[in-house]
């Protein structure tokens, strides 16, 4: 099933659950107009197509003491698949990396990374950051303030 497939129940459906993915099947019905059984046959279609990946919680950063959030640029001394594999391999063994994107442009990935404080982000940046496979580069940036952070996509 791809997104250009969907109808507008099924386009309904997934906003609202992008919105509030706990919600009662019954809620979630009442809202995009269809009976209980048919909007569960519609969601379980759409979770079995892989439309629907999971669901998840979002956990409030700050109040889980992770008041500190950076946008790192890494280049790699190569771009070899072998070395690529290597630096991704690893970036997937980190929980303080949350995001990290392959790019094409002047840097070779860009990381989001999330910290407790300033000692916590130092040793970020020595003991792991600088330390993987291939790292030639790094480059910090901190945001100052987040003016737009969402899960909900434009469908």
């Amino acid at each position: 099933m791809r997104i250009e497939d969907l109808d507008d129940f099924d386009r309904a459906i997934l906003r609202e659950l992008m919105r509030d993915g706990r919600m009662t099947n019954a809620e979630l019905a009442e809202r995009v107009h269809l009976s209980a059984s048919a909007c569960l046959r519609r969601v379980r279609a759409l979770e079995e197509s892989g439309v629907i990946g999971g669901y998840v919680m979002l956990l409030d950063a700050a109040k889980a003491g992770l008041t500190g959030s950076a946008f790192v640029f890494v280049t790699l001394e190569q771009q070899g698949r072998a070395m690529l594999d290597a630096f991704e391999r690893d970036a997937l063994r980190h929980p303080e990396i949350t995001e990290c994107h392959l790019l094409a442009g002047a840097a070779d990935y860009l990381l989001r990374i999330v910290f407790r404080d300033s000692r916590d982000f130092e040793r970020i940046h020595t003991d792991i950051l600088t330390q993987m496979p291939g790292v030639s580069r790094v480059q910090s940036t901190l945001p100052l303030r987040t003016v737009k952070k969402t899960t909900v996509l434009p469908i």
